[in-house]
């Protein structure tokens, strides 16, 4: 199987543990991170925005990859929210296992 980390960010604690909890309970993902007040800077409408910000990190698999993206952009309060996917490469063999046995 194939196993992704899916980055997100969020504007709120609130905000990310909600997602982060719809995420596990829905077996869609196996562990969500959190990490508080991160800076971001970006272009948004023209303009150089700078927000704090919370990053979570988004462990799953391959076939959970569409559903993640769905389920980000409907909870999700930003008009664009960032939700980009990674394929892990290397990882610990029993971590990768715990990841496909946690979210069957």
């Amino acid at each position: 199987m194939n196993h992704y980390i899916f980055l997100v960010t969020v504007p709120n604690i609130e905000e990310g543990k909600k997602l982060a909890k719809v995420l596990v309970e829905s077996k869609l993902a196996a562990c969500v991170n959190i990490i508080h007040n991160i800076l971001s800077i970006y272009r948004w409408k023209g303009e150089i925005e700078e927000d704090n910000e919370h990053l979570l990190i988004i462990k799953t698999s391959e076939k959970n990859s569409e559903l993640i993206i769905q389920k980000v952009n409907e909870l999700h309060s930003y008009d664009t929210p960032e939700c980009i996917g990674f394929k892990i490469e290397k990882g610990s063999e029993k971590y990768l296992n715990w990841i496909t046995e946690v979210i069957k």
